[in-house]
Parts: C-alpha cells; sequence; structure tokens
C-alpha cells in the first residue's frame, strides 16, 4: 500500500525540466519540499534524526550525471528500519530511491549514484516498525541544470547489448566475522533513459526505461526491494551493507520498466 502511494506520488510529482529558483544565498527554496512531504506523508510528524540518520552528499557535485548519494541508519537496539526514501527535491522524479526493507534490522548502509537536474536541497526520510518518521537533509550545488535530460554516453543499441549485466565487489570482511560494515557494491548495466533525452543521429526523444527494483536475498533470505526511478545515473551502483556475517551467496533480481527481468547469484565463500 506504501509503494502503491509512492508511485501514485512520484507520477503526481513529475515536474518540468526547468531551473530551479535560487535564493539570494544560493540556495533552493524549501517549497518544493513542502509539496512533497505532504503528497507523501500529510500531516505526520518528521523528526530530524541525527545522528540516528546520516545523510552524506557532497555540497558541490563534480559530476551531474554521477553523484553518490548515500544514508546512514542506525536505530536503537529494539528498534526496526521500516522503509528508507531518498528524495531529490528538484529533479523531475522527486522520489529518487525507496527501499522497503523485508528483514528487521535497526542499521542499514546504503549508497546510489544519482544523476541531479539541478541544484536542489535532498532529504532521507526512514519509517520505522511503529511509525515513527526520521528525516535528515542537505544542500547539493550542480555546475548546471537539466542532467535528467543530458545525451546518454552510451548509444541506445550498445547500452541494450549489455543491458542487466551484473558486478558484484563484496569485501572479504563478509567471510568472516569483522565489525560493521559488512558493505558491498553493485553494478547494474542500464542506460536509465529518462524520457526527456535526445537522440543524437535521429534528434527524436528516446523512450523512458529505467531501474524498475533491485531485490536482494543474502542466502535466499529476502533482504531489501529497491524501487528506483530516472533519477539514478546511467549504469548506477548501489552500495548497500549486509546484515547476516556468515553469507555464502547473495542473489540480486533486477527489472526494469519494460519489463525485462534479470537475475544473479553471486558466491561469497561464506559458510
Amino acid at each position: 500500500m506504501v509503494r502503491d502511494l509512492l508511485t501514485a506520488s512520484v507520477s503526481a510529482l513529475l515536474l518540468a525540466a526547468a531551473t530551479p529558483a535560487l535564493a539570494a544565498d544560493g540556495t533552493v527554496p524549501q517549497t518544493a519540499w513542502s509539496e512533497i512531504r505532504g503528497a507523501l506523508y500529510g500531516e505526520r510528524e518528521m523528526i530530524a534524526a541525527s545522528p540516528a540518520v546520516t545523510l552524506e552528499t557532497p555540497y558541490r557535485a563534480e559530476n551531474d550525471l554521477r553523484v553518490p548519494m548515500r544514508v546512514t541508519v542506525d536505530l536503537p537496539s529494539g528498534e526496526a528500519i521500516e522503509r528508507v526514501t531518498l528524495i531529490i527535491d528538484e529533479n523531475p522524479m522527486p522520489v529518487s530511491a525507496d527501499f522497503e526493507m523485508n528483514t528487521p534490522v535497526n542499521d542499514f548502509t546504503a549508497e546510489v549514484s544519482m544523476r541531479f537536474n539541478g541544484p536542489t536541497m535532498v532529504h532521507a526520510v526512514v519509517e520505522t516498525a511503529t511509525g515513527d518518521l526520521l528525516v535528515s537533509e542537505a544542500m547539493v550545488k550542480t555546475s548546471g541544470v537539466g542532467a535528467c535530460a543530458a545525451p546518454p554516453t552510451t548509444g541506445v543499441e550498445e547500452a541494450l547489448a549489455t543491458l542487466g549485466d551484473m558486478t558484484l565487489d563484496a569485501p572479504t570482511i563478509l567471510r568472516g566475522a569483522g565489525p560493521k560494515p559488512r558493505e558491498v557494491a553493485l553494478d547494474i548495466s542500464h542506460p536509465q533513459h529518462s524520457g526527456m533525452q535526445m537522440d543524437q543521429i535521429t534528434l527524436h526523444y528516446i523512450l523512458a526505461r529505467y531501474v524498475q527494483t533491485v531485490e536482494a536475498f543474502a542466502d535466499d533470505e529476502p533482504l531489501f526491494t529497491m524501487t528506483g526511478s530516472i533519477s539514478l545515473s546511467e549504469d548506477p551502483e548501489i552500495r548497500f551493507n549486509v546484515p547476516k556475517r556468515d553469507v555464502s551467496a547473495l542473489r540480486v533480481r533486477m527489472t526494469d520498466t519494460e519489463g525485462a527481468m534479470f537475475q544473479k547469484t553471486f558466491s561469497l565463500g561464506g559458510s
């Protein structure tokens, strides 16, 4: 039900690809966030969550097409994370990545490579199992505007040839009883066409096609389902921590908006 609300809200919040209006101090006004917050959460109270929720982004993006957005959640023992939502206020699709937890955990780290359409406030919202909403925010300045409409770096046919390829960088710490975090990096080959990009040869707009869901399983135990958007960068990278220590395999299933499904199991060498 919550995902249905998020999907409906995303559709309602598709904005024109316009330049965000900056305030005199160079920041982006909070009007976009007010509308997004109301559409997603209504009048529910939000709690400024630091240090339980930490949102890390560069203050000034080096590459608007690939900006890391990292959230770290560390709740007190006995509390559990229900979902983690990353929001880029001024992007055409503000609800940019939504992680719905399948395994009850009180700590979670995720980093997603995003494209930023212009200078914007960003928010990480954590919903707990008891219904609390915890929020952290930051400001990101960009070198320009229009990254969501920027031409893809790979040709359409070339991108389709490797569509769905996935690789995983898993540290050896997963194979032992090392300290947290037990973080892996998943790279997905996908053109992430936004529907706003123009083919530089035909001068026709490229139809939207982007990562819809990413499901992660540790030894077939479901960890989370991430719902994506056009905000994910081309060939997105998703970093996340694995809550189990002795994991022998990590399975990832990705679907996109054209209905394509790709699945791969990565051996981690655990017991």
